[in-house]
């Protein structure tokens, strides 16, 4: 027997917070198999992007910063949101370079990706920078105090495994990476 998902279409909506980086809607909907009311919450978020760096001796620039969610100084890849008007590849230009200093002349896109579709409506966008050299002097956001290390390629799986990288969107973007790497 073949099943169809059911979808709830919204029949109101309103913006009930603006928190600087976010906003969060409230939508009234009914489901359109029994007319069941229900409200959700979304979360509207910019587009994201994502970079992994490889240096020209395979290593990966990483970054340590304090995140406020998980209360922890986390290990994970240069990125951050898309400016309005903004391409992803540009994004991800700028994101690489304000945040460590390092550029590349050559991007390669890898993948995309939902953060939480749940209760996200935004895309992260994953790249790979090769060849990236320290190139500028970083230039943190008012926020942001992010310490840059690299290490081997070689060790990214066992920093997975080993949890010293948790960050589920990291993680995504070196799935990516190791999904497309015949095809580099």
């Amino acid at each position: 027997m073949k099943q169809n998902v059911d979808i709830w279409k919204v029949i109101e909506s309103k913006k009930i917070a603006d928190c600087r980086v976010f906003s969060v809607r409230e939508d009234f909907c009914e489901r359109a198999s029994d007319r069941k009311n229900g409200t959700f919450y979304v979360i509207e978020n910019p587009d994201w992007v994502n970079v992994i760096a490889l240096t020209r001796e395979q290593e990966v620039v990483l970054i340590e910063q304090f995140r406020h969610g998980s209360g922890e100084v986390i290990l994970e890849i240069p990125g951050g949101m898309i400016d309005e008007n903004e391409l992803p590849e540009m994004a991800a230009r700028r994101e690489l370079t304000e945040e460590t200093g390092y550029s590349s002349k050559n991007f390669i896109f890898l993948g995309k990706s939902h953060p939480n579709p749940a209760i996200q409506n935004n895309m992260i966008f994953h790249f790979l920078a090769l060849d990236s050299e320290k190139t500028a002097e970083i230039s943190f956001d008012e926020h942001e105090s992010i310490v840059t290390k690299l290490f081997p390629l070689t060790e990214i799986e066992n920093l997975i495994k080993d949890e010293k990288i948790t960050h589920s969107l990291v993680i995504a973007a070196f799935h990516w990476f190791n999904f497309r790497q015949n095809k580099i």
